[in-house]
């Protein structure tokens, strides 16, 4: 496991989760993520991603919401759990994330390959 992977997972349990509106996609839009995170996640086709791209959308975004959700990006997690990421309708977790977990995290994307999902 590389060092990235590691943190990864140490990052991972840091961000508070919340109960989304059911079949709400509006965070769901077009995001980077690191290119260790792109590679836990089942390749598209390069149609998908135009496609998803230009619906302003994310290609892992299926009929029935996050078609990767166990595996999703950081940045995802982050989501309504920030300030600096609402979510569009209110939703939250009870306690919002560490400041210092969020800049841990914001620090991985800057010193990573970021990629577009």
């Amino acid at each position: 496991m590389s060092s990235a992977d590691e943190t990864l997972q140490q990052l991972r349990p840091g961000i508070p989760s919340f109960d989304c509106i059911p079949g709400c996609h509006d965070c769901c839009g077009p995001v980077t993520a690191s290119s260790h995170e792109m590679a836990r996640l089942p390749r598209k086709s390069e149609a998908i991603h135009d496609a998803a791209l230009a619906e302003l959308s994310c290609p892992h975004l299926g009929a029935n919401g996050c078609e990767v959700y166990d595996e999703r990006p950081l940045i995802c997690r982050l989501f309504g759990t920030t300030p600096s990421l609402p979510c569009p309708h209110g939703r939250g977790p009870k306690q919002l994330i560490d400041a210092r977990v969020e800049q841990r995290i914001h620090w991985f994307a800057r010193n990573t390959r970021q990629v577009l999902v």
